[in-house]
């Protein structure tokens, strides 16, 4: 998968990718709710019980066998796929996220690799691909070659499950602002505590717009939302995409 084409789209990225960099640090707070993101005891709790709602699908879409998770950061999810994995492959653009995430999950059988998702290709086939809040940062003019790598990811029959944000003030990650629609969509322009601001990509889909998405490029896909936060999907493929060979065991 190249990555996005143009010479504004790759600096965004590059800007993206040294945001989650510098954000490593303070990225669980956000999951957390601490400090700033915390809105008070009702949306906190409104949030950890759509967080149990994600956690739950997730178990119940049976991550098994060898898993690939793709922006693996900081472990929040890693910690959740390990126990059912026989082998996790984690790959992420950022080596701070990929720290935290050794230290927090700390398996033997969980092997890190530190790369682009917008060029990084699949040495092997997986039973099941996981990515969790990622796909809101690939920009349009990647979102079908991102999808074809996943299904050169998969072994014939795998499952893909992935979760992401909904657009809620209380979901927002940090120091964020919208820009305008109409004059740059589907980016937003984030603030480290720090003062440094950066520009990423930030798309947020409907389940149904998502869902029709996938059905036309051949997934199978049942598109779901939360209440208020999140949505998540489970996808599948019943045959393999080309180009890809199995590597040994």
């Amino acid at each position: 998968m190249n990555r996005a084409g143009t010479g504004d789209e790759q600096r965004v990225i590059a800007e993206q990718v040294a945001y989650y960099r510098a954000r490593a640090p303070e990225y669980d707070d956000w999951f957390f709710r601490r400090g700033e993101y915390d809105h008070g005891a009702e949306w906190n709790r409104r949030w950890r019980t759509e967080v149990e709602e994600l956690r739950r699908a997730l178990d119940a879409a049976r991550p098994a066998g060898r898993v690939l998770e793709l922006a693996c950061g900081t472990g929040l999810w890693t910690e959740r796929l390990a126990p059912h994995a026989t082998e996790l492959t984690c790959v992420d653009a950022s080596p701070e996220v990929i720290a935290l995430n050794r230290k927090r999950v700390g398996a033997e059988h969980v092997d890190y690799v530190c790369a682009d998702l917008f060029t990084w290709q699949p040495p092997r086939r997986y039973d099941f691909v996981f990515f969790g809040f990622w796909l809101s940062h690939v920009p349009a003019g990647a979102f079908i070659p991102f999808w074809s790598m996943v299904a050169r990811a998969l072994v014939p029959g795998g499952r893909v499950f992935f979760a992401d944000s909904r657009n809620h003030p209380a979901s927002r990650e940090g120091g964020y602002a919208d820009w305008a629609p109409e004059t740059a969509p589907a980016r937003s322009r984030r603030r480290l505590r720090d003062g440094r601001e950066f520009e990423i990509v930030k798309i947020f889909y409907s389940p149904e717009e998502l869902e029709a998405q996938l059905r036309s490029l051949g997934w199978r896909v049942v598109v779901r939302g939360t209440p208020t936060f999140f949505l998540h999907g489970l996808a599948m493929r019943d045959e393999p995409a080309p180009g890809l060979r199995e590597s040994a065991p």
